[in-house]
């Protein structure tokens, strides 16, 4: 099977995603289904079964059993398009998505596991059994953004113990922030609030006076 790819690559030079070669078995792919969605993604988007066991030394058969497997698994969709003659289109819209799925979960693992080396740089220690059960069930109510953002918060006011960062997530929760934007917002207006509250107490009747 090997000898096969490396002839297809060899023969013409074809595009590989190194993400479908990482993440084809996570998707139920076998590896002959892996060479003919090489080639298709490669080729013309017109369905011609007879090319494609031709160009890849497959038997016909063997070709249509592995496109009626990856349509089965949702990998790929034979779209009819009727012009002058009917013409069939291999669709991979599916097999996109699925490998955008697969990057955007594995983006996620990567920051839910590094959210602790971050306190721990910030801390300047090694986090305690303790403290990882207190973050992780942080992460069960707050997004990481907005527990990363509440440490950022307590190390710039010279604090770096949980229960300080613990009421800051419970006083932005009860305020209804969610993310750095309402931060922003939430203190524009406590800064006017104060500039009104002084505009408020000042002694305009003595000021005129004098």
């Amino acid at each position: 099977m090997l000898g096969k790819v490396i002839d297809l690559i060899k023969n013409e030079p074809f595009y590989v995603p190194n993400i479908l070669l990482k993440n084809y078995r996570k998707l139920n792919i076998t590896d002959s289904e892996l060479i003919v969605l090489i080639y298709l993604i490669n080729t013309d988007i017109s369905f011609n079964p007879k090319q494609i066991a031709k160009d890849l030394n497959f038997d016909l058969n063997e070709v249509m059993n592995i496109i009626t497997s990856l349509t089965e698994k949702n990998i790929l969709k034979i779209d009819i398009i009727n012009k002058k003659v009917r013409e069939e289109i291999i669709n991979l819209e599916e097999l996109y998505k699925k490998l955008g799925f697969i990057v955007v979960n594995d983006e996620i693992k990567e920051k839910t596991n590094n959210i602790f080396d971050v306190f721990e740089k910030e801390f300047g220690r090694t986090l305690s059994p303790m403290d990882y059960e207190i973050i992780s069930e942080w992460q069960k109510n707050y997004h990481d953004e907005l527990i990363l953002l509440a440490l950022k918060e307590a190390v710039f006011n010279g604090v770096n113990n949980l229960r300080y960062i613990d009421k800051i997530l419970i006083d932005w929760n009860k305020k209804g922030i969610k993310n750095e934007q309402d931060i922003i917002n939430d203190r524009k207006k406590f800064q006017n609030k104060k500039q009104n509250k002084k505009l408020f107490d000042y002694d305009w009747l003595n000021e005129q006076d004098s």
